[in-house]
C-alpha cells in the first residue's frame, strides 16, 4: 500500500483501528494505529543478524509522512552497513536520562561554594565570616544557581566586573582568588574538569595592590569629627568607636570582636590574646584616660553583657557582634557629608593615622610601630623582646589629648618625648 495523508487522516476520523499497515514507498516503514492510543504511531522494522527488530519513530501528529520516510530511508541504509538501529536509539536514551539525572543531582554553583566553605575554611580559618560574605554577596547573585560544570570564563570575568565598578578593586582580587580556590578543590573531588577562573589575574580584577599611604592630616581630622556629628542616620555608637579606632590604632576586627572582660579599666588595660591579633603575638595596650571613658560609654550603651560591640537589631545575628561592613556603611555616610576636596579614606587608614601622628609627636619609630601592634624589623625585632609598655602608654596618651584636642578644633602644644639617659 503506497500510504497518503488523505487516508490516513480518513483512519482516523472513522476511528478505524490496525495493528500496522506498510508504506510501498519504504520497506520497513508502517503505521499503527491500536486500541490503546490517542493517535496513529509510525514504526520502522527490519532484520539483522536473522532477528527481526521494531523502532519506533513517533506519532503521526508530531511525524509527517515525508519526514518518517525520510527518517525510515536513513535508518534503512544504516541497517544495510550492518548498524543495529534500535540497540542505538536505546543507547541514546539510556545516555539521555543518565545526563538528566546527572544534571538534576550536579551541585549549582553555590552548593559548592557552600561545600567548599564547610570543607575548607570553616575551622580553618581564624575569621572564617570574611570569605562566607564574599560568597554571599559578590559571587551566588551570580552563578548561584548554575550547574557548577557550566561555569565558564564569561561568568567569571561578568562577576570581576560587577565588583570593580562598584568601586572595589581589592574585593575583586579577593574574589578572584576565592573562586580559583572553590574551583580548584571542585576538581580534586570530581565535581568539575576544569577551573573557569584559572586564565584570569590580578590585572584582570582590580589589579596589583600598592601599600596605601593615605593618613588623615590635622585639619582632615578637625573636620572628620565635625562631620561625623552632622552626617544624617550616623550614631554616637559609630563615633565613639570610630574615635578608639584613631585612639589606639588597632586593626577593626580586633576591637569588633573584643570582649567586655578584655579590658581592665581599673588598671588602664586592654588585654588583646595572641588568637585575636593577626601578627598571633599577644599584647597588653596602655589605654589613654579618654579611651577608658568611651569604653565605659560603650559599656553603657551595649546591650551585652560579654561583647563590647554587639550585634545591633537590624543585623543578621549569626554573628554576636557587629558586622565587618558595618563601620564600613556607616563611614561612607560621613565621607558624603565631607568637602568634595577631601580625598576618600577608609578604616584602616586610622592605623597608619595613629603611627604617622604619634611620631609627628615627638615619639621614635619604634615605639609607632609597636603601638600598632607591628613587629619589630630586623635584628632589633629578633633581640629585642622588651615590649615598651611605659613608652606606649605615653605616646598613646599623647595621641588621645592630640585628638581630643582635633575633636574640640582646638590648637595642640606638641611636647615632644624625651628618651630617658643611657
Amino acid at each position: 500500500m503506497l500510504l497518503n495523508d488523505k487516508q490516513i487522516q480518513a483512519w482516523i476520523r472513522n476511528n478505524e483501528r490496525f495493528e500496522q499497515r506498510g508504506d510501498d514507498l519504504v520497506k520497513g516503514l508502517f503505521l499503527s494505529y491500536r486500541k490503546n492510543t490517542a493517535t496513529p504511531s509510525w514504526r520502522f522494522r527490519y532484520r539483522l543478524s536473522g532477528m527481526r527488530k521494531v523502532i519506533t519513530l513517533g506519532s503521526y501528529a508530531n511525524l509527517s509522512l515525508s519526514n518518517a520516510r525520510k527518517q525510515a530511508k536513513e535508518l534503512r541504509a544504516r541497517v544495510t552497513l550492518g548498524y543495529d538501529v534500535a540497540t542505538e536509539k536505546q543507547n541514546r536514551k539510556l545516555d539521555s536520562i543518565e545526563k538528566n539525572e546527572a544534571k538534576k543531582n550536579a551541585l549549582t554553583a553555590g552548593q559548592l561554594a557552600d561545600k567548599y566553605f564547610t570543607d575548607t575554611i570553616l575551622g580553618n580559618w581564624k575569621h572564617p565570616n570574611i570569605v562566607r560574605s564574599k560568597i554571599e554577596k559578590d559571587i551566588k547573585p551570580y552563578i548561584g544557581n548554575m550547574p557548577a560544570a557550566d561555569v565558564k570564563p564569561l561568568h567569571i570575568d561578568a562577576i570581576l566586573r560587577k565588583v570593580v565598578d562598584r568601586g572595589a578593586p581589592t574585593v575583586a582580587n579577593d574574589v578572584l582568588r576565592i573562586l580559583k580556590h572553590i574551583f580548584d578543590y571542585a576538581i580534586k573531588r570530581h565535581i568539575v574538569e576544569y577551573n573557569p577562573a584559572s586564565a584570569f589575574d590580578l590585572s584582570d580584577a582590580g589589579g596589583k595592590e600598592s601599600a596605601r599611604e593615605r593618613f588623615l592630616s590635622r585639619n582632615e581630622l578637625v573636620l572628620f569629627f565635625k562631620a561625623m556629628r552632622q552626617a544624617k542616620g550616623f550614631s554616637h555608637v559609630n563615633l565613639v568607636t570610630m574615635r578608639l579606632l584613631l585612639m589606639l590604632g588597632v586593626r577593626k576586627r580586633e576591637l569588633i570582636e573584643s570582649k567586655i572582660k578584655d579590658f581592665d579599666l581599673d588598671n588602664g588595660t586592654w588585654t588583646l590574646a595572641k588568637e585575636s591579633t593577626k601578627t598571633k603575638a599577644a599584647i597588653i595596650i596602655p589605654l589613654p584616660s579618654q579611651a577608658i571613658d568611651s569604653i565605659n560609654e560603650l559599656i553603657a550603651l551595649s546591650d551585652s553583657n560579654d561583647w563590647l560591640l554587639p550585634a545591633r537589631k537590624a543585623q543578621d545575628r549569626r554573628l554576636p557582634y557587629i558586622s565587618e561592613s558595618t563601620l564600613n556603611v556607616a563611614l561612607k555616610k560621613v565621607l558624603n557629608t565631607l568637602p568634595d576636596d577631601i580625598e576618600p579614606f577608609t578604616i584602616h587608614d586610622f592605623r597608619r593615622t595613629a603611627r604617622t601622628h604619634i611620631e609627628s609627636l615627638g615619639f621614635p619609630p619604634h615605639i609607632g610601630e609597636r603601638c600598632i601592634n607591628h613587629k619589630i624589623k630586623g635584628v632589633e625585632g629578633v633581640y629585642n623582646r622588651y615590649d615598651y609598655f611605659d613608652e606606649r602608654k605615653k605616646a598613646l596618651q599623647a595621641l588621645a589629648n592630640f585628638l581630643n584636642e582635633c575633636e574640640g578644633n582646638q590648637d595642640f602644644n606638641i611636647i615632644p618625648f624625651k628618651k630617658k639617659a643611657g
